[in-house]
């Protein structure tokens, strides 16, 4: 996928559990996991708002445009 979703790292920079994060936004554990494999076809904007409020960043600290190298 083209799209990389970066909340591993920022997880890690603010020192913060998934688990942790996931109830600070109200989501199941397993929903953000979703997200956080980069498996999710969609993310609303309201969670993407949950998550930048709680980890203190930007939408573009957390995903990223990657070209997909199709040869």
């Amino acid at each position: 996928m083209a799209i990389i979703v970066n909340i591993d790292v920022m997880l890690a920079k603010r020192k913060m559990q998934s688990g942790e994060l996931a109830d600070k936004i109200g989501i199941t554990a397993a929903n953000l996991s979703i997200l956080k494999t980069g498996k999710a076809k969609a993310v609303r904007f309201s969670t993407l708002e949950s998550i930048c409020k709680a980890l203190d960043c930007q939408p573009g600290d957390i995903l990223e445009y990657s070209e997909e190298n199709n040869s």
